[in-house]
């Protein structure tokens, strides 16, 4: 396959690097930059659309990178180390490999619902990184799905993506405008746990075992009304000392957790 070559900073260079940091042209484009040999290798494995490859061009490629190059059929682009250096974010010198990937619609039966399902929203978050930590958590935990809704940091942040650690490509990331896509979705199909400092029960001495929809709010405001009212109950994280709250990652992942471990003890008896 030819590849083409970038070694000034023409057009093309400028239309990448709005990738980074503009998310209008990445929703435009419905593409993002993927950065890392993990989240890359992750992104091929798991069949995601890599519409183009950026690579050094003024040094030899590890053997992973050329074993990478010659598994896909993708337009190739050679770059000035410099250039790359600043697709990749990366302070000490340029990587490898960054990939141009297509983003998957937000379409919510991406996620699938069954007997066993469990769901996470997170509710308006401001940060990507947090973003890309509660996937991660998802993931590790056996999640089947996480729904991004309202007005929400992006989940293609090359923050968020980096954060994720490669988790983003297993695990189905939906946005949607509001909380009312995702309950006329569920339909009824699983219970709406809400999290929150003055829940009704403690988050242990609820039942998770059956199909739940695990809701985590905004970093300061918490949940949304909407979401509040749609919850069938609202659950705390007992906690100790001065702090007042959990960072919303944290508080997924301890969620996350008490859902595995109850679901482990379940199918144990």
């Amino acid at each position: 396959m030819a590849v083409s070559r970038i070694m000034s900073r023409n057009a093309r260079f400028q239309q990448l690097q709005t990738l980074l940091s503009n998310r209008t042209k990445r929703g435009r484009a419905k593409e993002f930059l993927v950065q890392g040999v993990r989240p890359i290798t992750m992104a091929v494995e798991r069949g995601w659309t890599v519409r183009a490859v950026l690579h050094d061009a003024q040094r030899p490629l590890s053997r992973w990178a050329d074993d990478l190059l010659r598994g896909l059929d993708t337009e190739r682009v050679a770059m000035a180390s410099e250039l790359l250096a600043e697709l990749s974010e990366k302070v000490d010198g340029a990587a490898e490999i960054v990939a141009v990937v297509a983003m998957p619609s937000d379409d919510l039966a991406r996620i699938p619902v069954d007997d066993t399902f469990l769901g996470l929203v997170f509710d308006r978050p401001t940060q990507p990184g947090n973003i890309g930590a509660v996937v991660r958590s998802a993931d590790a935990f056996g999640a089947d799905g996480l729904v991004v809704t309202g007005h929400a940091a992006d989940p293609y942040d090359p923050k968020a993506v980096r954060a994720s650690t490669g988790s983003l490509f297993a695990l189905p990331v939906v946005r949607t405008p509001s909380h009312r896509e995702v309950v006329e979705w569920l339909a009824g199909r699983a219970t709406i746990v809400g999290t929150d400092e003055l829940g009704d029960t403690d988050l242990a001495g609820f039942d998770l075992t059956g199909p739940v929809l695990l809701l985590i709010g905004n970093e300061t405001a918490g949940l949304s009304a909407g979401w509040r009212e749609a919850c069938d109950v609202m659950v705390s994280i007992p906690m100790t000392g001065s702090a007042s709250s959990l960072n919303a990652s944290n508080a997924a992942t301890v969620a996350l957790y008490e859902a595995r471990r109850q679901r482990l003890g379940s199918s144990a008896r």
